[in-house]
């Protein structure tokens, strides 16, 4: 089946009640009949709720359709995700290798939290490609990618650093938030772990959080074992959310990238933008990457004001009107944000024209959208 058919028909409720969602059952303790089955290593039923009863399970099931994948872990934000996702693929002390685009939060966590487990940090290029290759340590123990790096957009060539990563026997993470498994499927390019925010695109509606990491083989048993480990849960109401948003995920993937996508083609003409940072773009450096690996494009996209300093590039998404001013995107509604202040770079430095600023394109009318925008920029 196409994913489309399988966004539908994966993760539906078992049994003879004929209901097409999954029954939201709220409790913590499951009571057993006996002794013996309450502590049967693989029970037939859960008897503790953080282990996931419905819909969580369906949710599961679902995802694990969607990427091919054996176990899906879910978590309690994309954040956690990400951190759990990690902290399965590092075994013991060593270094990381970690994308110099990665989401700010996960960087903190890269340099506040990794030495004290005994890892050592490296930020790369994420642009390097098969050249990572070079990088690599007998000590090197994981790569993180972020592809496209969800502030600047590079398009990383995710093929040649799993192979590469493989090679020394180093485990590979990604962030996968902006295909949301759609678009691209990381663990088909060779990735280890597959981690995405459930509250951006899954979520569609800006009403809750939570995440999930995706694995094959023994990664995927690893895994199953430090979710347990860790206390990950999410609400049986979270995952009923997520698991109905999974259902017209391709629809508003579709929509939002397609809107996305005009939008960043009559701004690259504009006279106040310098660069449109946008994969799908034939004049995008990264173009020919994207196109091998991904099947579409998102509605996540950056540009550069030409000139602007941040100033009054913060001005500028302030005049906008149907834009909201805010974090996150993937939700129904377009979303602005000045990125200048949350740029942290070592491997390479940043380098622009003028401001930065993020758009999130959501499900409105595309020519109400640009007449916002061009009023904001005059």
């Amino acid at each position: 089946m196409k994913r489309e058919t399988r966004l539908i028909h994966s993760g539906r409720p078992q049994g003879d009640q004929g209901l097409v969602n999954a029954a939201v059952e709220r409790a913590s303790t499951v009571l057993a009949p006996t002794t013996a089955e309450l502590y049967q290593p693989t029970p037939p039923r859960r008897h503790y709720a953080r282990g996931g009863l419905s819909p969580n399970a369906e949710l599961r099931e679902a995802l694990c359709g969607l990427y091919g994948a054996d176990h899906c872990a879910l978590a309690s934000s994309g954040l956690a995700a990400v951190v759990l996702a990690m902290r399965t693929a590092l075994d013991g002390a060593g270094e990381a290798l970690i994308s110099d685009s990665v989401y700010g939060p996960v960087r903190r966590f890269c340099d506040e939290e990794l030495p004290r487990l005994g890892v050592s940090v490296r930020y790369y290029d994420p642009r390097i490609g098969a050249d990572i290759a070079a990088l690599i340590t007998p000590d090197t123990r994981l790569i993180a990618l972020e592809s496209p790096g969800s502030l600047t957009m590079e398009v990383q060539d995710i093929p040649a650093i799993a192979a590469a990563a493989r090679a020394a026997g180093a485990k590979t993470v990604i962030d996968d938030t902006w295909s949301a498994g759609m678009l691209m499927n990381p663990l088909e390019l060779g990735v280890d772990f597959a981690a995405q925010s459930l509250t951006k695109y899954v979520g569609g509606h800006s009403d809750f959080l939570a995440g999930a990491v995706l694995a094959r083989g023994a990664d995927a048993g690893r895994l199953k074992s430090r979710e347990s480990l860790y206390g990950q849960h999410v609400s049986p109401d979270d995952g009923f959310l997520a698991l109905r948003g999974l259902r017209t995920l391709s629809l508003r993937l579709e929509r939002s990238g397609a809107s996305a996508l005009t939008l960043a083609k009559r701004l690259e003409n504009h006279k106040k933008i310098a660069r449109v940072l946008h994969p799908a773009l034939p004049g995008n450096p990264d173009h020919a990457i994207f196109q091998r690996d991904f099947s579409g494009a998102a509605g996540c996209f950056s540009v550069i004001l030409d000139g602007v300093g941040a100033r009054d590039g913060e001005a500028v998404a302030e005049r906008l009107t149907l834009f909201g001013l805010g974090f996150s995107w993937g939700g129904y509604e377009s979303l602005v944000l000045p990125c200048d202040r949350q740029i942290r770079r070592t491997a390479t430095p940043w380098r622009a024209e003028g401001c930065l600023i993020r758009f999130s394109i959501g499900l409105e009318d595309v020519d109400d959208l640009w007449a916002d925008l061009q009023s904001a920029l005059a």
